[in-house]
């Protein structure tokens, strides 16, 4: 029988993990504040490894937005952060639900 319970030992894999996904931001963000954008941290799940982040200025609306989030900043969290599976950009998926896309 197991226990759904977090336990201390979970919010402390879960906190490690954000302070790794906020270290590696702060190394991909000069790159996208050269172009006119950045990159705002919503939540890091350790259970999925889903990373949530909001992509800024210049990036909003930019066609090559999803290729510099997918293959750019998903690619370097998923080497850099272990647990990592996929980063998403939350404003984007919103854009696309309201367009019914």
């Amino acid at each position: 029988m197991s226990d759904a319970t977090p336990t201390a030992s979970d919010s402390d894999a879960s906190a490690a993990m954000r302070a790794k996904v906020e270290t590696t931001i702060e190394v991909i963000r000069p790159a996208l504040q050269a172009d006119g954008g950045d990159i705002v941290l919503h939540n890091v799940s350790a259970d999925t490894g889903v990373v949530e982040v909001e992509l800024t200025g210049a990036c909003v609306g930019c066609p090559a937005s999803t290729q510099t989030l997918k293959a750019g900043i998903e690619r370097i969290m998923r080497d850099r952060v272990d647990g990592v599976t996929e980063v998403i950009d939350i404003a984007a998926e919103a854009a696309a639900k309201a367009i019914g896309a």
